[in-house]
């Protein structure tokens, strides 16, 4: 702290910011008072001076206030104007859903993707819906307002219109005003929250290209920026002529940064072998062609001097060029200063440089501060710095550069592994191979080479051809070995989402681990005992353990006046043993905890001993997880998305459209720690609950999957089967009167589709809803019942076998169930009057989209279930919904609060 005070302020900085962030309001000054009566504990155990606390602690305090200064500033402006120009605040009317029609300029990149046009825009002025629906005048707001517009293409031409949008481009444009929604399952990605950071508090859905006017550019910053992404769509379409296919969109992200033409197969495979980094411009890539430009002016015989403030010129218009994204922005500062520092004489310390830097950015926008590409930016950065002097040693053996190399990746992904958990909760451990062959490859070849035939190419399209033909071949070789890295099984590991605590103590953990490593001390003792030969001084810290030791008092004699002298190299070698021996210990705690951290972070959210149902918003679609108590995972449905779309309108086809299973389903899954699902079942052959599963079963071992007997016409059933069968997964059909018993505490017993009416072999049926599994869930003595789409006649028929049959299934009709998942959304064709009073369901839940086209659900249904007294959860009013079982008792939640639920 004393020898690198700006390290200490960056890291009290960002402590404040993040408390800040985490506790608003009154919540962090009390946090704040708290941890200001730890402070002189700190100075007693650390010894460190008052002066140096009370430093760090002024970073925190400026910090945290720095963060809720921009908190109370980051409010609508448009909200504040609504409600000032509202003559009567009863009458006014709501801004959500509201009509709009707005001025101002576009401050983003336009990006044109199927049927859709998205950008920003920074309001100027604004005409709102007043009382009796009437539109009010155009009025100023006051320093603007930034707002994401979703504007709806008509037509193939208007693609070709949007694509033609800049920024810094005037426009006026009408549409409808919505809140953006926020995220509808616990632990989901909040598109609210993550607008917010970005200080944007409004969705525009304008309806067509016809309903954007544009006028002139206009001047100033995003005009610049605006000529910057032209030249950018230039050197763009440039790479188009030199790579062919494929090979261009991923150029794009190399060489500029441009990531929207990947296709997303390949990207996928980058993303599942840890490789994304290398399409993020970051810092090796300001690193390679800073080191490029360097090299030539080097060989024009320019001296150092001039080469570096040429090389200094060329960052900032390398950072424009590839984006300015955060990675860009701290790669590129960095450099800037590292290059003004080298070029003075004065560069000595990159943590210095890095926390400067930090600070820099921070100062412009706290909010970064939350962006996962800086947190990995920075982490990698300072990891890079502390973690390779303490792993080289240990690959000093291996040939030339190698073991330097194996170090670095080592260390990279060392410090990005916990990041990586907490926000994509995956790790692959082809993720060290793959970064370490890989990385160089494209590094010092694909990226130099493709810079150089990019260049050749202003001079002769047909040269830059030719040059870049070595590159190509790279990439093919490049995205061989991913594919086939890809295919290997059995090296993905899914985590849950960690506490910031965890994460604290893994890199706390991983440093002292490399820190008190026996091949480090083994090297430092060499070096001691090479400097001890030399000199006549001896350490003193081995020599006073020997001296304190009474079993060592032997080697001690007095001189004269009662002067202490030492047997030097015995007292030496004591010292020696004392320590290493003292190391030892501290060594093994440091590896058992860090065993201990692993083993607890690779556990499922849910607690063993106690039973898990949560039903996922998936929108207009069934999907629910059940953890049993001894933690089997069951997995009912898994949503779909449902597409009417023709063949003339393919050109609405986006580059990858929204799948709920991949958008919604298999991250929650993943974020709650499942590595397997012990069954999949599919409840009948809808789109809209088998639709997900496909995404399930690519990214999850599964042990079987149960099917109703009968397969859907449909060509997701079909790659669900052929899939399942690639995968040897056991696929059985669920009748009545069979049960499955995952742990000794719960039992499922399936009460429909009667065998009966499926014949003997798996054949094609239409009619699904009629066929779905229904079953009864008992867990710890509570009851649930799933009924997929069951429609009123199957209900009846169920009854009427139950009563007939005698056999009460279960004791479905004789005990009260508890909960009840709805037929069919809610819709009118099922949750007849005498289902509901046979069950008498204390609880019913109704998976159904926001503002579906079908009307779910039915009015006369949610009555139906009013009069008998059950509490009723919507997936459209509440989000998802989760329910802990143990020991009898049931617990509920919603997304917004916690409630419990008594039993009779």
């Amino acid at each position: 702290m004393n020898r690198r005070p700006l390290i200490a302020i960056a890291c009290g900085w960002m402590a404040g910011s993040g408390l800040a962030a985490s506790y608003t309001g009154w919540r962090f000054w009390l946090f704040t008072l708290g941890l200001s009566l730890v402070c002189p504990a700190v100075v007693m155990i650390w010894r460190q001076s008052w002066r140096s606390i009370a430093l760090v602690w002024l970073a925190f305090l400026i910090g945290g206030g720095y963060w809720l200064y921009h908190e109370a500033g980051n409010v609508s402006r448009i909200g504040a104007l609504a409600a000032e120009t509202s003559p009567d605040k009863e009458e006014a009317q709501p801004l959500d859903g509201q009509s709009v029609r707005l001025e101002g300029t576009i401050v983003s990149t336009v990006k044109v993707d199927g049927d859709r046009a998205d950008f920003t825009l920074k309001a100027s002025r604004v005409s709102l819906k007043l009382a009796g629906g009437r539109a009010s005048a155009m009025q100023e707001i006051p320093g603007g307002e930034k707002v994401a517009v979703q504007l709806r293409l008509a037509s193939p031409s208007e693609q070709h219109t949007a694509a033609s949008w800049r920024r810094g481009l005037w426009v006026t444009l009408g549409g409808t005003l919505e809140s953006p929604p926020p995220a509808r399952n616990f632990g989901a990605f909040d598109y609210r929250r993550y607008l917010h950071l970005q200080r944007i508090h409004w969705l525009v859905k304008v309806p067509g290209a016809s309903a954007l006017q544009s006028g002139q550019p206009t001047r100033g910053t995003a005009a610049a920026l605006g000529v910057v992404d032209a030249l950018r769509d230039r050197l763009g379409e440039r790479i188009e002529r030199l790579f062919p296919g494929w090979q261009a969109g991923y150029m794009k992200g190399l060489l500029i940064g441009l990531q929207d033409e990947l296709d997303p197969d390949k990207y996928a495979e980058f993303t599942q072998l840890g490789l994304t980094h290398i399409l993020a411009i970051s810092g090796s890539h300001v690193a390679i062609n800073v080191a490029l430009v360097l090299g030539l002016l080097r060989l024009c015989r320019l001296t150092r001097e001039t080469a570096i403030t040429v090389a200094l010129l060329f960052v900032p218009g390398y950072m424009l060029l590839t984006g300015f994204s955060p990675s860009v922005i701290r790669s590129g500062l960095m450099t800037m200063l590292g290059l003004y520092l080298l070029r003075r004489g004065l560069l000595k310390d990159s943590l210095n440089v890095l926390a400067a830097v930090a600070l820099l950015m921070l100062f412009w926008d706290p909010y970064y501060l939350l962006n996962v590409s800086f947190q990995l930016s920075f982490a990698v950065t300072a990891g890079l710095i502390v973690f390779v002097p303490l792993l080289a040693p240990y690959f000093r053996g291996l040939p030339g550069k190698t073991g330097n190399a194996v170090a670095i990746t080592l260390a990279a992904q060392l410090v990005s592994f916990p990041l990586t958990i907490v926000y994509f909760n995956q790790f692959s451990f082809l993720s060290i191979p793959a970064n370490l062959l890989l990385v160089p490859v494209i590094g010092t070849l694909a990226l130099p080479l493709g810079t150089g035939a990019l260049l050749l190419s202003f001079l002769s399209v047909r040269i830059g051809v030719w040059a870049a033909l070595p590159v190509r071949w790279l990439n093919t070789a490049t995205f061989e070995a991913t594919s086939w890295l890809g295919e290997r099984s059995g090296f993905m590991t899914y985590w849950k989402s960690p506490s910031l605590f965890w994460v604290a103590a893994f890199y706390a953990g991983g440093y002292l681990l490399l820190y008190w490593g026996k091949r480090r001390e083994r090297i430092a003792a060499e070096a001691i005992a090479e400097r001890w030969q030399e000199e006549e001084t001896v350490p003193l810290r081995p020599l006073a353990a020997a001296a304190s030791n009474p079993r060592h008092k032997r080697i001690l004699r007095f001189g004269g006046k009662g002067r202490l002298q030492f047997d030097r190299a015995l007292a030496y070698k004591l010292g020696q043993w004392v320590w290493a021996r003292r190391r030892d210990l501290l060594r093994l705690t440091a590896a058992v905890g860090m065993v201990l951290l692993l083993l607890s972070g690779y556990q499922s959210a849910y607690r063993k001993g106690t039973g898990y149902i949560e039903f996922i918003d998936v929108g207009q679609g069934d999907s629910a997880l059940i953890t049993t108590p001894s933690g089997k995972h069951l997995l009912v449905d898994g949503g779909g998305t449902v597409s009417f779309r023709k063949a003339k309108d393919a050109w609405r086809e986006r580059r990858e459209p929204f799948e709920v299973g991949a958008k919604t389903v298999v991250p929650l899954l993943k974020k709650r720690g499942i590595h397997r699902l012990d069954a999949v079942i599919l409840s009948h052959g809808d789109q809209d609950h088998i639709g997900g599963l496909q995404a399930v079963l690519d990214s999850f071992p599964v042990e079987a999957v149960l099917i109703n007997g009968s397969l859907a016409e449909s060509k997701t059933m079909t790659a669900l089967m052929e899939t399942a069968i690639a995968n040897n997964i056991p696929i059985y059909s669920a009748f009545a009167g069979m049960t499955l018993d995952p742990d000794e505490r719960t039992k499922l017993t399936f009460l429909a589709p009667n065998p009966s009416i499926v014949s003997d072999r798996v054949s094609i049926m239409k009619n699904q809803n009629h066929l779905s599994i229904v079953f009864q869930l008992v867990m710890d003595g509570v009851s649930f019942v799933f009924t997929g789409d069951m429609d009123v006649s199957a209900e009846k028929s169920l009854i009427g076998e139950i009563k007939q049959s005698g056999s009460d299934r279960a004791g479905l009709l004789s005990t009260r169930i508890d909960v009840l998942k709805v037929a069919h959304h809610g819709s009118k064709t099922s949750t007849s009057e005498q289902w509901l009073s046979e069950l008498n369901p204390v609880v019913s839940v109704i998976s159904v989209g926001q503002s579906n086209s079908y009307g779910h659900p039915n009015q006369e249904v949610v009555g139906r279930l009013e009069r008998i007294g059950s509490l009723i959860y919507r997936t459209d009013l509440h989000g998802g919904i989760q329910m802990k079982v143990q020991g009898g008792q049931l617990w509920s939640r919603k997304k917004t609060f916690t409630q419990s639920v008594k039993r009779d």
